[in-house]
């Protein structure tokens, strides 16, 4: 191809003992990269592997004559931390985000989402058609208690431009969700899909995605509402029986009752104390947490 894209496209590559896969997917994506831009780099992110993936990555960027850069992360920080680290790594004023060497797309899926983003859209999400595990019910409730005007889906990889991360990290220093920030940055999204499913390869994750509901989405806020609410009904229901009984002259149980209700009762109260300590806990550490992430060293392999 002689009229190639002059805008210079970075590509960040989460690993965590991915093997010989990883120099496989590099390669594959190497080749979309040359044939289709002048300028590109590709940033590796090694979480603390402790198999072969660096060693192989190592002889294919040998073998094949190709800059990359590794950035070795000090000690194993997870998904959202290292690829936070590799886009602070990245120059390029669009970047790829491949949170998995795993891919069931079309190589073209790589130019299209570029192309997508020449149209306008800031953030390109690159999704399959179906989903499996645990990840459909999370984005339901996601997206349905955000603000954004775009519905988060399961995605392989996403194209981001150098503003949409400028906007994000303008907000917060600190992103424990890149996807979910990306949403809210008021920014322009598309999504493009192919005919699959991703492996569900997801662990842990639980964290993460009750720290996004709360600082993206009302979720804990209306779920604190909802409690509330049905503590009241409990209280009048209560009130209502005991009026019936007294005037019915016929004694009250009141043991039972009594502890039937603060027994719920305390069990609501500290429900939603528990949404608040959430909150508390997450605004903490977004505010006096700065350290973002360990690297231990950048290794920089030329031509």
């Amino acid at each position: 191809m002689t009229n190639k894209e002059k805008n210079f496209v970075s590509a960040v590559v989460y690993l965590h003992n991915d093997g010989a896969r990883a120099a496989e997917f590099c390669a594959l994506l190497v080749k979309e990269l040359e044939a289709h831009f002048d300028q590109y780099e590709l940033v590796a992110v090694d979480d603390a592997c402790t198999d072969d993936t660096v060693p192989l990555l190592r002889q294919f960027a040998a073998d094949m004559a190709k800059p990359l850069t590794i950035l070795h992360m000090s000690l194993y920080q997870g998904l959202e931390a290292g690829m936070n680290a590799g886009l602070d790594a990245a120059i390029g004023d669009y970047v790829y985000e491949f949170d998995s060497t795993r891919h069931p797309y079309a190589p073209s899926m790589v130019f299209a989402a570029y192309q997508t983003a020449l149209k306008g859209n800031d953030i390109v999400s690159v999704c399959p058609s179906r989903t499996t595990g645990g990840s459909g019910l999370f984005y339901k409730v996601f997206n349905a208690n955000s603000h954004s005007a775009y519905q988060l889906r399961t995605d392989a990889f996403r194209l981001v431009t150098r503003r949409a991360i400028n906007r994000v990290h303008a907000s917060s220093e600190h992103l424990p969700y890149r996807k979910a920030a990306y949403a809210a940055s008021g920014l322009k999204m598309a999504d493009l899909e192919f005919d699959g499913v991703l492996p569900n390869t997801e662990r842990g994750r639980w964290n993460l995605a009750m720290d996004s509901l709360a600082l993206y989405t009302d979720a804990g806020f209306k779920a604190s509402t909802g409690i509330t609410v049905f503590m009241m009904i409990l209280a009048l229901a209560e009130l209502l029986y005991t009026v019936v009984v007294f005037a019915a002259g016929h004694p009250i149980e009141g043991w039972t009752t009594t502890m039937l209700v603060l027994t719920v009762g305390f069990a609501g109260l500290f429900a939603v104390l528990t949404i608040l300590v959430k909150y508390l806990s997450l605004m903490l550490d977004l505010t006096f947490k700065k350290q973002k992430y360990l690297v231990e060293s950048i290794e920089k392999i030329q031509k």
